[in-house]
């Protein structure tokens, strides 16, 4: 049992990292070709990608009455890309992605509106606690008219799109597979992000080969993180999504040259602490555990 947890654990931080390095990537590409056009790179070579498993699984079909439902969620995932990817292109990997940390806070409430999963108190409060890390990480409270306030906004909009996702797939994993919804998760997006190839200049191979990583590393750091998460508890899921915060600041650093500022870490602090509280266990009524940070 020991070494099961403990290949979970480094399957979920392997996972995390990939998707770490992915964001990297796609920041890098984000500044030289744009967010749409890298947006639709990304969802259209993870396409590519989820169709060859999807071929070599039996071509599993979709369950009755899923269209509606994927083609909402993928519409939710290509607005949560572009606000995420262009906050990226504004903002340290460490501190968009500690921004992001919010988006588990956000499930439990619109869970118990949408789909009647029960609430207890502690949630709102741990989203309060949250949301003030949010403004530590953040630096205080941005110049209304900056830039910074605007990608900040985009990222907390991001995770709260990401959020509503996460909802829409949780009404769906009980009737269609892994593979499937894998696959709809991203032709969808890469269908309606495909108006950015009109007017697209060339891209050379180098950076076209970034493009299919993006893809590639996604699809990886997806699967690496559903397999651990099988074999963890809530709360020790809640924990591994900050393992998130280092992979970003030595991303950002390495490549990107970024200073970690004091403020991003105390504030992913808060929001890990705030997660925790969220995420105990009570005897009355069980825990709901928070998917994976939006990291598209």
């Amino acid at each position: 049992m020991a070494r099961a947890n403990l290949l979970a654990y480094g399957q979920v931080a392997a996972g995390i990292g990939a998707l770490c390095a992915m964001d990297a990537l796609v920041k890098y590409l984000a500044l030289r070709h744009g967010v749409p056009l890298t947006s639709f790179g990304r969802y259209g070579s993870g396409a590519l990608i989820a169709l060859l498993v999807w071929q070599v699984q039996g071509r599993p079909g979709l369950a009755p009455g899923g269209l509606h439902a994927h083609l909402l969620r993928g519409s939710l995932i290509v607005a949560m890309a572009l606000l995420f990817f262009w906050a990226l292109t504004q903002l340290t990997l460490a501190l968009a992605l500690t921004l992001a940390f919010v988006g588990p806070l956000l499930v439990p409430p619109l869970a118990a509106l949408f789909l009647k999963e029960p609430m207890q108190p502690r949630f709102v409060f741990a989203g309060l606690i949250g949301f003030g890390g949010v403004v530590v990480a953040a630096g205080g409270v941005p110049d209304l008219a900056g830039t910074k306030l605007l990608a900040v906004l985009a990222a907390v909009g991001a995770a709260l799109l990401y959020a509503l996702s996460s909802l829409v797939l949780r009404a769906r994993a009980t009737r269609d597979s892994a593979t499937v919804i894998t696959l709809m998760g991203a032709v969808v997006p890469a269908v309606i992000l495909s108006p950015a190839l009109v007017g697209a200049e060339t891209m050379g191979a180098h950076d076209l080969g970034l493009m299919l990583a993006t893809g590639l590393v996604g699809n990886i750091g997806v699967q690496l993180m559903a397999r651990g998460y099988a074999h963890l508890e809530a709360q020790a899921s809640a924990v591994m999504e900050f393992t998130g915060l280092p992979w970003a600041a030595l991303l950002g650093w390495m490549v990107f040259a970024e200073p970690v500022a004091p403020a991003t870490i105390l504030g992913a602090l808060i929001i890990a602490a705030a997660c925790l509280w969220a995420t105990r266990r009570s005897p009355a009524l069980p825990s709901i555990a928070p998917p994976p940070a939006p990291i598209p």
